[in-house]
């Protein structure tokens, strides 16, 4: 086996684990093939490595760390990294923008939190997990992508109006709470005139 499956390397998108009620471990199996940096909130830690998972972060409350300081042992090289109220994801995000990782897949977060982290996306590639759907951002205002025929949901500012072209027509729709899409099998290009995201169904 070579062993360039065990250099960290920070091009490869880190993983932020902060939720795991809607999540199983064969969805997340996939983005750990090369090793990524994981980083794990405290509170899921348990069940992340009930799943035999390598974690190198632990975000945590003072109190957490100094309840468990055994992990440092028990888990290394793992380290901890301070989390005031429970603001894990802000938390988390700021790290890896400080080592200068270039993309993490946030695992277990509401899409709806995508709107609070724009302002991180000009630093970091963000993909958000959230139970079946997976949610990726288009920074450029303009989108195209081949689709099954599917439901696709977009999100963004309330109130923005999207342009959508494919094998239907045209449309022009404002984005509402939760604009959800039936795309017909082909090309959808989707403009909008700020920051959206895209969410596909890839777990059933």
């Amino acid at each position: 086996m070579s062993s360039h499956h065990f250099v960290k390397d920070k091009q490869e998108p880190a993983v932020l684990i902060l939720e795991v009620d809607q999540i199983r471990f064969d969805q997340v199996s996939p983005l750990l093939e090369w090793v990524p940096t994981v980083l794990v909130s405290e509170k899921v830690l348990d069940q992340v490595m009930s799943w035999g998972i390598k974690i190198d972060v632990i975000l945590a409350s003072e109190t957490y760390q100094a309840d468990n300081q055994h992990l440092l042992e028990e888990q290394y090289p793992v380290k901890f990294v301070n989390s005031l109220d429970e603001n894990y994801l802000q938390t988390g995000v700021d790290y890896l923008v400080s080592t200068e990782h270039k993309a993490v897949h946030l695992v277990g977060i509401s899409h709806l939190k995508a709107l609070e982290l724009h302002d991180k996306l000009e630093l970091l590639n963000l993909t958000i997990l959230d139970g079946d759907w997976k949610y990726y951002p288009v920074k450029s205002g303009e989108f195209k992508k081949w689709f099954a025929e599917s439901n696709i949901h977009i999100h963004g500012k309330e109130g923005m109006p999207v342009q959508i072209q494919n094998e239907n027509g045209e449309l022009i729709l404002p984005i509402t709470y939760a604009t959800m899409l039936e795309v017909p099998e082909g090309n959808t290009t989707i403009k909008a005139p700020g920051i959206f995201w895209i969410g596909e169904q890839v777990y059933s």
